[in-house]
């Protein structure tokens, strides 16, 4: 059997492509298909299967767009009104080359939630691995919570009873591949590794310990955010997407670049918190290439996007991986970067930065200010700094009046890098006195200075 990982990184997003004797199946094909089709010339295939384990939300599946090119059949699982492809009978076979798939219904992470355990018939006849889609992660299991906080125990109880009843029962060798990685918002403390065993996760996967009732509480007890931008995937996951490829970005001249602000585009920055602090276009939003998700907070689908950037590729980097997450409206990008916006003598702003050291001095001596706190409900958890207040910075633009106007502004993250673009939030907003603190909760921590949790 010959077998690839594609992974998309900034939603963390892991696909699969394999094939046997001639014949392919794809699992959860990303927007931009063409790595698929690559791999199958290379390896003399004819894609057969394209199977969904759920209705993906946060980014754009791929699978009409590579059935059209492919001829492949499309299969996603039961409980949701589709429009295209073909729904499984849960514990329905198929067959390809030496392969047997066995299609296995987990709901809980969404209604349709699927399971894909496939069985090498020149082996034996027990599966050798499994695809778990947003059921079963490395260290986690899926989020219940994306019908509502009153459906959010029926989705848990549902999920236990996929994992126990037809996850675990398939052995403790059957190798796991998860539809998402360590960063991805569908769980909430996936493990960095992207692959793992029933018997490995039976072990270090705490979860999976929990008896049920415990393991519905632990689920409802979870903080998650829904990103505006989900609205749109549920729509064109279910539907399917608009027809587009992914867009030629031009290259602006600052006089062009203007204009297209002054036309309501945004503008997303994706330099070093560092370089973007100290100059960049009023209105910017800072988001470095691997931060690129947290633009579905703030601009929309429908809104035309302006791109900066230090590197070349980054230009390239974020039209695609943005691209995936459903953005195809570039107006372009700004040639020469900064650099060419300030030889035309057009205004920049900036955002003040400090290192933690400087920080504790400042609390040290008793200077009235705020520290805002930006990370993630479980990292603000595990450990914060004293007095510090917690916004979710995807909720910040709705929050900010939660934020005192008339003293200095700490924001920190845990390195700065999402500091970074809570601190463009704050800034475009109006606010003054906003400080970016370089190194984040990790360099505080390496300093041994206190936190609370």
């Amino acid at each position: 059997m010959l077998f690839q990982t594609i992974k998309s990184e900034i939603v963390s997003h892991l696909s699969y492509i394999f094939s046997s004797k001639g014949e392919a199946a794809v699992i959860d094909p990303r927007r931009d298909v063409e790595v698929y089709t690559k791999t199958l010339t290379e390896w003399g295939s004819k894609l057969k299967f394209i199977f969904e384990t759920h209705r993906n939300e946060d980014y754009v599946i791929g699978s009409i767009e590579l059935s059209k090119i492919t001829g492949a059949k499309i299969i996603h699982g039961p409980g949701l009104p589709w429009k295209y492809g073909e729904t499984y009978i849960d514990n329905q076979k198929f067959l390809f080359g030496a392969l047997t798939v066995v299609a296995l219904h987990t709901p809980g992470h969404s209604p349709d939630s699927s399971c894909y355990a496939v069985i090498d018939n020149e082996t034996g006849n027990k599966p050798i691995l499994v695809f778990t889609g947003d059921t079963l992660f490395v260290g986690d299991v899926g989020r219940t919570d994306f019908l509502g906080k009153e459906n959010t125990p029926k989705m848990s109880a549902l999920l236990f009873d996929g994992i126990h009843e037809k996850l675990i029962p398939l052995g403790d060798g059957v190798i796991i591949y998860p539809a998402h990685g360590s960063g991805s918002v569908c769980g909430g403390n996936i493990a960095e590794r992207e692959f793992s065993t029933i018997g490995a996760e039976k072990a270090m996967n705490s979860l999976l310990a929990l008896k049920k009732d415990k393991f519905i509480n632990k689920k409802i007890a979870e903080k998650h955010e829904k990103s505006p931008y989900f609205k749109y995937m549920e729509i064109y996951n279910l539907e399917g997407p608009p027809d587009k490829k992914i867009p030629i970005v031009n290259a602006l001249k600052p006089k062009e670049f203007m204009a297209s602000l002054d036309n309501g585009a945004k503008i997303i920055d994706t330099r070093s918190a560092a370089s973007f602090g100290g100059a960049h276009i009023q209105g910017s939003y800072n988001l470095v290439p691997n931060r690129l998700n947290n633009a579905g907070w703030v601009v929309d689908l429908n809104e035309e996007v302006l791109l900066v950037s230090e590197d070349p590729d980054d230009i390239n980097y974020a039209t695609v991986n943005l691209y995936r997450m459903g953005y195809d409206k570039f107006v372009g990008y700004l040639t020469g970067g900064v650099e060419s916006w300030l030889k035309e003598g057009y205004p920049l702003q900036k955002i003040n930065l400090i290192d933690v050291f400087t920080l504790k001095k400042n609390i040290d001596s008793k200077e009235d200010m705020t520290i805002l706190d930006v990370r993630r409900y479980n990292e603000w958890d595990d450990g914060h700094i004293k007095d510090a207040i917690h916004i979710y910075l995807g909720k910040l633009p709705e929050r900010l009046s939660e934020v005192p106007e008339n003293k200095p502004v700490y924001v920190i993250c845990k390195t700065g890098s999402r500091s970074s673009f809570a601190s463009s939030i704050l800034i475009r907003a109006g606010r003054k006195n906003i400080y970016n603190i370089l190194g984040g909760m990790d360099a505080w921590k390496k300093l041994g200075y206190p936190i609370i949790s």
